[in-house]
């Protein structure tokens, strides 16, 4: 199964107490391997009243917070039940599931609060010769063609029956040589 992003409406000026609730019921509920991060969309601001600024923390998207969760049956339930949670959104109708927001979606988010999703460190280069530690082609060496950072990933060309063939690999599944 796969995590991913999903929006949940909440009660308006419930979100903190939503993010509190729903933290404690993963952990009652023993759903940590389900239910990762709940997040308030917030950003900073600068207020200037009375001739004085200071910095205040506003919510991006009143009313709304952010869940990465692998959906089941069991995870929609917890995060549905969870007092001060009136559903998710993009779902169309009763028992159909939620669409996930898209990568670049929770990229924007997750920036305009500052909050980085973690990244492999690369020290990879173009035409270097790398060894595929895992997946159906572990052990082959292949040259680096293409490294897509945004993605985590690189297009190495592997040599399999005298001809090159590319795969699209993730940094942790190759290493140098």
């Amino acid at each position: 199964m796969e995590k991913n992003w999903y929006v949940v409406h909440t009660y308006s000026g419930y979100e903190n107490k939503v993010k509190t609730n729903l933290e404690k019921r993963v952990e009652s509920m023993n759903m940590e391997d389900k239910i990762f991060r709940v997040l308030v969309p917030v950003e900073e601001e600068t207020e200037v009243k009375n001739g004085k600024s200071k910095s205040v923390v506003k919510k991006v998207f009143p009313g709304y917070v952010i869940v990465e969760m692998v959906m089941t049956d069991d995870s929609w339930y917890v995060v549905r039940n969870t007092p001060g949670v009136t559903g998710f959104v993009g779902s169309s109708g009763a028992g159909s599931k939620p669409t996930p927001l898209l990568p670049e979606e929770v990229e924007a988010i997750l920036r305009q609060m500052g909050v980085e999703e973690p990244r492999a460190e690369i020290d990879f280069e173009l035409k270097e010769s790398v060894k595929v530690k895992e997946g159906p082609f572990a052990n082959f060496v292949g040259t680096i063609e293409e490294i897509q950072v945004d993605k985590q990933k690189v297009k190495v060309h592997v040599n399999m029956f005298g001809r090159e063939t590319p795969v699209e690999l993730e940094f942790t599944q190759v290493e140098k040589l």
